[in-house]
């Protein structure tokens, strides 16, 4: 549909279908509020302002002004702005807070007189705008329940004095920047960061690459948005690598915040911790995959395209709920560009499920074993340098996964791999050494297998065996049961049979990963800056190839590189 905007010129108004006409009846109906508003909004003065507001349309796709509240007509000018903002790049990202106020939508031929009065009450009160993007039944609902809830306290105490505002105080928070992959994630995991409960999101991309990015929050205890403000710049800065270039605004105000008397900030807290997802606001698209204990759905969760792993009730018992407990508590804590990104959970029985990022991609094994998928040498060696930076940063926050292989690596629409499924990784003993049999045989260290003390290493040999798996596109010892190949590796230390094709650097790295002695193996630190030397390396051999094939050579070489 952007694409189909986009067609359209600035200074035309022609129009072709139901929804561009719909498209024009907003622009004009917000061109006409904001001319009536001119004496306090000198912008709808400027010549070419109607104009400039048809192009802001036609930037955004078409459910932006099917949406788009056009009794607040000067929303529309502050998204606007923002987008204008965040072409700058020391502005980004630009973002916008205020108070909203939601009016619940109640029958009006309910018998419930008490609750009528309380809804007729909440219209004298509304002393806030509406949200941009009008209201969801899920703020309505919302609405609905702090009301019965301030009702039922009244009925409890007549002499109660009245409150000022029978909604919860909600804030709309508006932000633009350029857009990128997995931006709504980084946004989400920003408003959580604040202890911000979202109550519903509009996310909207323009034709030339920025977004506009439309949250309405609660659980923040204040009125006043300064502090909001204040506290989201301080969070955009904590992340600022996140960002691609914070504001030189910001860090000064960084800058102030060291020179600040108070060495402890205290953040408001409402009992909930900041990553808990209410399970009526994720939707179940499809089934990717089931398992004994559990099943993986594709969903959404505000907007927002998510994986959710939702644990079978009747499968239920102390351990199983144990190991969620321990998956949540290390997945709340990760975040990398290569290790697959924690949302949110459900915690309260029956309804536990864990909701991370969406991989479309799919898993390695999948690729490699159901697809019939292969890598060429280049893309398995940033296949290998994906996964061995996610398991790096994973050991450095004294993490191991324990169950390393092809099945719990996916792949993310840009081809990214990230390593996924932490449901028996266990933070590392004080001791450093660890027990107790996990992991898939295959792909076990020899100590994990014995039942004998292991570390972080016991990861290094299972990702010697991944590696292994990448370059033959086959199960390890698939002519063994997984039993007789763990017998296989530890009492006659059995090990898959590396191609003869390998780069002579890549064979050496996969011997050394599979040491018998876990001391002997390379710490992911290293493992990094050895593939990535096999990288510059295998790069240079593949230039001078195409130096010695001239003209019609030259096109061969690249079908031959091509993956």
């Amino acid at each position: 549909m952007a694409m189909e905007d986009n067609k359209e010129s600035c200074g035309s108004r022609v129009t072709s279908g139901r929804h561009q006409r719909k498209k024009l009846e907003v622009y004009n109906e917000v061109l006409r509020r904001l001319n009536e508003q001119s004496n306090n909004n000198h912008e709808a003065l400027q010549p070419g302002f109607d104009d400039q507001l048809w192009a802001h349309f036609n930037r955004l796709p078409t459910r932006y002004a099917l949406d788009v509240n056009v009794e607040r007509a000067e929303d529309v000018l502050t998204h606007k702005r923002l987008l204008h903002l965040a072409h700058d790049p020391a502005n980004r990202p630009a973002f916008e807070v205020r108070l909203v106020q939601v009016a619940p939508v109640l029958d009006e031929n309910s018998t419930d007189s008490v609750y009528s009065s309380s809804a007729k009450k909440d219209v004298s009160r509304s002393v806030h705008p509406p949200p941009a993007f009008g209201s969801s039944p899920n703020l309505e609902a919302l609405a609905c329940e702090i009301i019965k809830s301030e009702v039922q306290d009244e009925d409890e105490d007549e002499d109660a004095p009245p409150c000022a505002n029978i909604s919860r105080s909600m804030h709309e928070i508006t932000f633009s920047t350029d857009d990128k992959p997995k931006l709504l994630s980084q946004l989400t995991s920003l408003l959580a960061e604040l202890g911000l409960n979202i109550q519903e999101a509009h996310a909207f991309s323009t034709v030339d690459g920025y977004s506009l990015d439309v949250f309405v929050v609660d659980g923040w205890p204040y009125e006043e948005v300064v502090q909001l403000r204040t506290a989201l710049e301080r969070e955009i800065l904590r992340n600022e690598k996140s960002w691609p270039s914070p504001s030189q605004s910001l860090k000064k105000q960084e800058q102030d915040l060291i020179k600040c008397e108070f060495d402890h900030l205290t953040i408001p807290f409402d009992g909930i911790d900041v990553w808990e997802i209410d399970h009526q606001l994720l939707k179940f698209e499809y089934k990717i995959a089931s398992g004994s204990y559990g099943d993986l759905y594709k969903g959404t969760y505000c907007s927002q395209e998510v994986a959710i792993k939702i644990l079978k009730s009747e499968r239920l018992n102390t351990e199983l709920q144990t190991e969620f407990a321990q998956e949540v508590y290390i997945m709340r804590k990760v975040r990398h560009k290569n290790v697959v990104q924690f949302i949110g959970a459900c915690t309260r029985p029956p309804n536990l499920c864990i909701v991370t990022e969406y991989m479309s991609g799919g898993s390695v094994y999948d690729y490699l074993h159901k697809q019939k998928g292969s890598f060429k040498l280049p893309t398995l060696l940033k296949v290998a340098v994906d996964v061995s930076k996610g398991m790096n940063y994973l050991h450095q926050n004294n993490i191991i996964h324990r169950d390393l292989k092809a099945a719990n690596l996916l792949m993310d629409e840009n081809e990214v791999i990230k390593v996924a499924d932490f449901g028996v990784a266990r933070v590392k003993a004080q001791t450093g050494v660890m027990t107790a049999e996990t992991g898939t045989y295959r792909w076990m260290a020899p100590e994990v297998i014995e039942h004998t003390p292991y570390d972080h290493k016991a990861d290094v040999f299972s990702f010697g065996v991944v590696l292994w798996e990448l370059l033959t596109g086959k199960l390890p010892y698939e002519y063994l049961t997984p039993l007789q190949a763990a017998i296989g590796v530890v009492q006659k230390g059995l090990r898959p049979t590396i191609p003869k094709h390998t780069p002579p650097k890549l064979a050496e790295l996969l011997e050394t990963c599979w040491q018998q002695e876990p001391t002997s193996r390379p710490d992911f630190s290293e493992i990094v800056d050895i593939l990535q030397q096999i990288v510059i390396e295998v790069g240079h051999e593949r230039a001078d190839r195409c130096k010695e094939k001239h003209a019609g050579g030259f096109f061969s070489s690249l079908r031959r590189g091509h993956h």
